[in-house]
């Protein structure tokens, strides 16, 4: 197969709060060194690797550094890792929306891309004023742009305020007329970054059979970021893992998300606690209702019979009346496969108060022997299709069972099932 995209030592440094050195000494001695003497940018010899949890002792950092990769034409890449860990700012560089600090990238095709809600929007004109500007960024004329008008409105289901600006549609509407938009005019590459997480459960079902689709159907290539580890393996053949900026791990997708769940088993086992919200919070939730912190309640190793109990701060930022709490569990010791899903009732939220703290409890999960991390979502309506989500929290708190009524399990088999049940009545006739 032809090679679509060809990344040639792909490196992105950064001073860290400022754009260039911003640093009259600074910027003449790399302007000295680079455009007059035609030496090394000096500054590409310092730097930390960008992790976040580390203190750092320079302000340069490498958000990516000597990234080396082929992506073949129809080929649909996944591309994960930790937040911070440079999945963003490659697909930046890919769309030209930042520039590398060196190499070089090679594209054979015309590049439609979603990085963030509103990306390539103009907010004072309408949605269809904003489909034939991106079509002809794409390079489209007005009669091909035609052609596609009446299947993107409809794809995007926005048809009500096609003729009204953008800027008063809310967030999930717009994502789905920048997706609609994106995978419909017919870009050889389609690059999404997690802002599919946006909007719906409907929707973002779509969105994934419409990218399959695209790179099935058309042959076209399409690389996509998310933490949802069932999406990704869904949709894509082969993947990615970068961490601090590096390729970390890359193959065949199953193999690289299990290296990457395996490697997730490092999650401190006494960390009980977050308040660092945001780093496990994928770009575009729209916050109207948002955590501001999450606890374990329950111990971290429990009986497969003890109840999972949280307490979550809660802010609430626009006029929601009401909510539910959804928790989603992967079994991070077996190839993190959700094995469970719990929702809440119906909250109705206080009137007069914005901040407040609510328990969450899984009384009954029959869940067995092994390690398992939580998602946390907020969101309204039906759970199985249609849900709206206003906040999203993935791979967070760990916890761990290996007790079947105060007695140790050696040993789980798979053909055992997922489910512990104690409660068992045997009446002999």
């Amino acid at each position: 197969m032809p090679t679509a995209i060809e990344f040639n030592n792909i490196s992105k440094q950064y001073r860290l709060g400022l754009v260039s050195t911003r640093t009259l000494s600074h910027d003449l001695n790399r302007w000295w060194k680079t455009q007059v003497l035609r030496k090394e940018d000096p500054y590409l010899k310092i730097g930390e690797v960008n992790d976040r949890a580390q203190k750092r002792e320079s302000d340069y950092v490498w958000a990516l550094k000597d990234i080396n990769l082929k992506v073949e034409q129809g080929e649909v890449l996944g591309i994960i890792g930790k937040n911070g860990a440079g999945k963003s700012t490659l697909l930046k560089i890919l769309s030209k929306v930042t520039a590398p600090t060196t190499g070089t990238i090679k594209v054979n095709g015309r590049i439609a891309s979603l990085l963030e809600v509103g990306t390539g929007f103009h907010p004072e004109m309408t949605g269809r004023e904003n489909i034939y500007m991106n079509g002809a960024i794409l390079g489209m004329t007005k009669k091909e742009i035609d052609r596609k008008l009446d299947e993107i409105v409809d794809f995007s289901g926005v048809e009500r305020y096609i003729d009204t600006p953008v800027k008063r549609y809310s967030s999930g509407m717009t994502v789905r007329l920048g997706f609609a938009i994106a995978a419909h005019l017919e870009p050889e590459i389609l690059v999404v970054d997690e802002v599919l997480a946006v909007g719906d459960a409907e929707f973002q079902k779509k969105a994934i059979g419409k990218m399959q689709d695209v790179s099935r159907g058309d042959g076209r290539t399409v690389l996509f970021v998310s933490h949802n580890m069932e999406s990704i393996q869904n949709l894509c053949n082969n993947g990615i893992l970068l961490g601090n900026g590096s390729i970390i791990k890359s193959g065949k997708i199953e193999d690289v998300v299990n290296y990457y769940i395996s490697g997730n088993l490092a999650f401190a086992e006494d960390v009980n606690s977050i308040n660092n919200i945001d780093k496990y919070r994928p770009k575009g939730t729209t916050k109207e209702v948002e955590f501001l912190y999450l606890k374990r309640v329950s111990n971290y190793r429990i009986d497969v019979n003890d109840p999972l109990i949280f307490k979550m701060g809660l802010k609430k930022n626009a006029k929601v009346k009401k909510i539910q709490l959804m928790a989603l569990i992967d079994d991070i010791a077996n190839g993190g496969n959700r094995v469970g899903m719990a929702f809440s009732e119906e909250i109705l939220l206080p009137e007069h108060k914005n901040e407040f703290e609510v328990e969450f409890t899984i009384q009954h999960h029959n869940l067995t022997k092994s390690k398992y991390i939580m998602d946390f979502w907020i969101g309204i309506g039906d759970v199985t299709s249609t849900i709206k989500y206003y906040d999203m929290l993935y791979d967070t708190l760990t916890f761990e069972i290996n007790t079947c009524n105060g007695k140790y399990i050696n040993e789980w088999h798979n053909y055992w099932g997922q489910n512990c049940y104690t409660s068992v009545n045997v009446v002999l006739k």
